[in-house]
């Protein structure tokens, strides 16, 4: 699997163009903002995206939803089932709060815990991890023989966790979303964060401050 970090928006969200080995078909993970950028290296790598994927509805991941959207008609929209408001609301979106602008983008697909969707010869594997938000997932490639690959939106970070004081936000479920969901995966599973550099799962295991 190929994976073309792009750091996005003013809040430097990470977003993520990921393509599996030898492979056109892509999907871009969390289009935060900068959509002239995410489409430009898309097309630079002449990679067809066959989904856009949300990990939660902040503004920080969704701002260049629609712009992305309009330039790939026909990659469906996914986001999970309990954040989908945000994609119609600047004030669920938290725009307002931050003060961003926000053009409100349906989605094509809700997301629930277990789905499973197929890029090339690779599967993503929806993990409904709340507790950031109440709909937000983490998308999981397992590969045999290798490193599972695990894009962790806001939930885990390298040593941090995210936060759980916006509305519908509940430390006691990030904690429970990573303990029992997260770190249930090997120790060698990348994970590719919502903000800030990868790290692994047994990396945070052993040394997250928030996680001890």
């Amino acid at each position: 699997m190929r994976v073309f970090p792009l750091t996005v928006g003013p809040l430097q969200a990470c977003c993520y163009i990921i393509a599996p080995d030898q492979e056109q078909d892509a999907a871009v993970i969390d289009p935060g903002g900068d959509a002239e950028l995410i489409v430009s290296q898309v097309r630079y790598r002449k990679l067809v995206p066959r989904f856009i994927l949300v990990t939660h509805g902040h503004i920080d991941h969704v701002q260049a939803v629609a712009a992305v959207k309009r330039a790939f008609p026909e990659a469906p929209l996914c986001i999970g089932e309990d954040d989908a408001d945000m994609l119609a609301s600047a004030g669920a979106a938290l725009a307002d709060l931050i003060g961003l602008p926000f053009e409100p983008c349906p989605p094509d697909r809700l997301l629930a815990d277990g789905d499973a969707l197929s890029l090339g010869p690779e599967t993503l594997e929806v993990l409904h991890t709340p507790g950031h938000t109440p709909g937000g997932v983490c998308f999981l490639v397992r590969r045999e023989g290798q490193p599972g690959i695990l894009f962790s939106g806001d939930t885990l970070f390298a040593g941090g966790i995210g936060r759980t004081d916006f509305p519908g936000g509940s430390y006691v479920q990030l904690l429970d979303s990573i303990q029992q969901r997260l770190f249930a995966l090997p120790d060698d599973t990348v994970v590719y964060p919502g903000h800030g550099d990868p790290t692994t799962i047994g990396e945070e295991r052993r040394t997250n401050p928030f996680l001890r």
